[in-house]
């Protein structure tokens, strides 16, 4: 097989075996790539360099790329593109990009990050920063945070750094991120790379299906940009595969299972008759999983004994998707368990991460890795 360039491309390993060495080396070098919220055209060219190279059909359209295999009706599944990060919005000041006033109308206080985010802002102290010109990913300086706060009048987290002042207001300023791998355990900014990584790894297994790559999901904008992809073509499907991580309060409710499903969020419910293949599959594939509507449901009851008020049982791109085309568009999602939400922290264990990908695979009619395949895996890291 040859790219479009003409370059040779390196046959692809055979299918039904996850080559974890290959997609770690994949993981390392996309979480090295900036794609702050709002600002992920060049983290796109890096994906779409990395898809070009597979023969793979990529398109791209405001707000999404879009890559196809040669059955793209066969399986369809999304992940975002956006991290979190910082945005210049004045001499020597920068804001939590996904929580500045261009993004306000789009969030809907439903998800958890919003309930939450005012806990953020003591965590980034010391953290290096890296900041890049938003079309072309030009390196334009690198920094370090030297405290953030919460400010109600804004009501976002302020962030005071070093090393940054030169920049133009509207510059975007990722974290200068790094995966740490330790035995079963990876750790960065994970939200939502990992998926990224997860399809780019499905091409080249063989996968023949479609990937959506939606940007501005931690603003609440994604599902707009999809929504308009499905209007486009008059198209409309109950198999929509939403990929992300799902945070946890600490590493043992983390480590409880190995994935995580969803019947429904806060905006809908969700395609059952997917829900349930899921639900075969990671039984069939002996993975452990939870649905984390269930699991928020069962703590706010236990935070009412303790007269404190409910949380949100979290928004999605598909709840969202969902509502807005009509029940048109469904699906289910697919999530990994991960603590050190929305840090350069986050982390996860490699067999939820390897588990999502068999179980995708076995849902897409590929053949997924024999148990002495699996162990023989896990040996060799």
């Amino acid at each position: 097989m040859r790219s479009e360039s003409g370059d040779a491309v390196p046959a692809l390993p055979p299918r039904g075996r996850v080559d974890r060495h290959d997609f770690l080396d994949l993981l390392k070098q996309l979480i090295r790539q900036p794609a702050v919220v709002g600002a992920e055209h060049s983290f796109y060219q890096v994906i779409k360099r990395e898809l070009d190279e597979l023969g793979v059909r990529v398109s791209m359209f405001e707000g999404l790329l879009v890559a196809e295999g040669n059955d793209p009706a066969s399986l369809r599944v999304s992940a975002h593109v956006d991290r979190h990060g910082l945005v210049c919005t004045g001499p020597n000041e920068f804001q939590y990009a996904a929580y500045v006033a261009r993004n306000r109308g789009d969030l809907t206080g439903s998800s958890i990050s919003e309930q939450t985010y005012q806990t953020m802002a003591g965590r980034f102290g010391g953290d290096p920063l890296h900041a890049y010109e938003p079309w072309s990913g030009v390196y334009l300086g690198t920094g370090t945070i030297r405290t953030s706060y919460l400010c109600e009048r804004r009501g976002n987290i302020i962030f005071e750094t070093e090393g940054l002042g030169h920049l133009l207001p509207g510059t975007p300023v990722a974290y200068l991120d790094r995966m740490l791998h330790s035995g079963d355990r990876i750790s960065a900014q994970l939200d939502n790379v990992l998926s990224v990584a997860v399809l780019i790894h499905l091409f080249r297994q063989g996968f023949q299906g479609t990937a959506f790559f939606t940007s501005q999901e931690e603003a609440g904008r994604s599902w707009r940009f999809l929504l308009e992809w499905f209007q486009r073509y008059d198209l409309s499907t109950d198999r929509l595969l939403v990929l992300d991580t799902s945070p946890f309060p600490d590493r043992v409710q983390a480590d409880a299972q190995d994935l995580v499903l969803r019947r429904r969020d806060a905006h809908a419910l969700f395609a059952p008759d997917l829900v349930s293949e899921l639900e075969a599959i990671c039984g069939r594939l002996k993975f452990s999983y939870l649905f984390k509507d269930e699991w928020m449901e069962r703590n706010n009851r236990e935070r009412e004994a303790q007269g404190l008020g409910p949380r949100s049982i979290g928004s999605t791109e598909l709840g969202r998707l969902s509502v807005a085309s009509g029940g048109k568009i469904q699906g289910a999602t697919l999530q990994i368990p991960t603590t050190g939400y929305h840090t350069p922290r986050e982390s996860a264990r490699l067999t939820s991460v390897f588990g999502c990908i068999e179980v995708i695979w076995s849902l897409a009619g590929l053949k997924p890795p024999s148990r002495r395949q699996r162990r023989a895996a896990r040996v060799e890291l």
